[in-house]
């Protein structure tokens, strides 16, 4: 008997902060999981939200996985076998969202997955109820209280521990510029922001103060002239 699966994702602006969440109707009860990002995109969201609901079942598990996103069905049912034969890319370059895209095909391919894409807000309980964790996963990483209804309560799993996190908010505009600093080193925008913040806290507040300054001096020179 396959256990049904409800996974959704969402970012609001993309990119920007987002979350994602996941429903496993569970023969005992519902056990619901979410999460979120402060920088990110909608199709980290939706992959993030498939990967964490198939991490949290066994080798061989038999699951249907309903989602709303044809980017993640269509990606695990008709794509990644080509781009994986083209070395993880397409035809125009490089397979965006890589590095979730190796995560959710090895995930998948040691579990019996049956793929369906449900239409989003069309009434489907478990579908309504993944994008509201979403939603709550979101306010989350912006450190903002849950809503009274994504607060409902729901059975989660015993051994999930939770994380430590410092919540942050950003603007839309910071948001798209980490996002086009990220693509540009050629880092997931996490991993970017992560590695950005440790150079900071190792530089310390002075350095990072006097190297500001001198970048603004520099700017403000007209061009042509040197310090």
């Amino acid at each position: 008997m396959r256990t049904i699966v409800y996974a959704d994702g969402g970012c609001d602006p993309n990119p920007g902060p987002g979350g994602w969440g996941v429903v496993i109707q569970a023969p005992d009860g519902p056990v619901e999981l979410h999460g979120g990002e402060l920088v990110t995109t909608n199709n980290r969201m939706e992959l993030t939200a498939a990967i964490s609901a198939l991490e949290y079942f066994p080798e061989g598990a038999a699951v249907e996985m309903r989602c709303d996103s044809q980017y993640v069905v269509k990606s695990v049912t008709e794509w990644i076998p080509g781009w994986k034969r083209r070395g993880w890319r397409t035809a125009s370059g490089p397979v965006k969202n890589v590095d979730l895209m190796e995560r959710l095909d090895a995930l998948a391919r040691t579990r019996d997955v049956r793929w369906t894409w449900v239409r989003g807000h069309s009434g489907e309980a478990g579908n309504e109820r993944a994008d509201r964790l979403a939603a709550l996963g979101r306010r989350m990483a912006l450190g903002l209280p849950a809503t009274e209804e994504e607060a409902r309560p729901g059975k989660r799993p015993a051994a999930t521990a939770a994380a430590s996190a410092t919540a942050m908010m950003v603007d839309a505009e910071l948001a798209a510029r980490i996002a086009q600093a990220a693509e540009r080193a050629g880092l997931p925008q996490e991993a970017f922001v992560e590695e950005a913040l440790r150079f900071a806290l190792e530089l310390g507040p002075e350095r990072v103060a006097r190297i500001r300054k001198e970048v603004a001096l520099e700017s403000a020179q007209p061009s042509g002239q040197l310090l």
